[in-house]
């Protein structure tokens, strides 16, 4: 069961929560929705609003889904579901269903939003902003360290949906 919170009153670490932890990027429908970790993305205020940031490959399956829907979720498990997480990150949903791989239980957020019930907070995301990364603004050593052409696309989402485990 979840509950849902005011944004501005969470209380992770966000660096050790994307960063280490680890996060989900949901996009889709319940019926039919595809996932990935993400160990880059953040949380931040922009236009007097509580948003997140997420970034995708363009080769990736998920952007598929986060192009093509206004809300996206972000989602943050225990260390519990590490080999899920890890699964996730390294299937694709072209060539398996990672959800029912992961024994994960599909819920809707705001907006119809997927999200899994296994989670312990997800933030429910409209989409308001995606950009594609500019080569040019990648500093050299970063680029030659990360990237092979495959800049990511920065999604921001506006937080519309806090939920927390009670």
């Amino acid at each position: 069961m979840f509950k849902k919170v005011d944004p501005r009153e969470l209380d992770f670490n966000v660096f050790s929560a994307i960063g280490d932890q680890w996060m989900l990027v949901t996009a889709g429908t319940v019926e039919r929705c595809n996932t990935m970790t993400a160990s880059w993305g953040g949380l931040g205020v922009l236009w007097g609003k509580p948003m997140a940031i997420a970034y995708i490959r363009p080769q990736r399956y998920t952007k598929e889904f986060m192009d093509g829907s206004e809300y996206f979720t972000l989602s943050f498990y225990g260390e519990e579901y590490r080999e899920q997480l890890a699964l996730c990150g390294r299937a694709s949903g072209r060539d398996t269903d990672k959800v029912k791989q992961c024994g994960f239980t599909v819920a809707a957020g705001e907006g119809g939003a997927p999200y899994f019930e296994e989670a312990e907070t997800v933030l429910v995301c409209r989409k308001r902003m995606v950009l594609p990364m500019p080569e040019d603004a990648v500093p050299a050593d970063e680029r030659e360290r990360w990237y092979k052409g495959d800049y990511h696309h920065m999604y921001w989402g506006e937080i519309v949906e806090a939920l927390v485990k009670r």
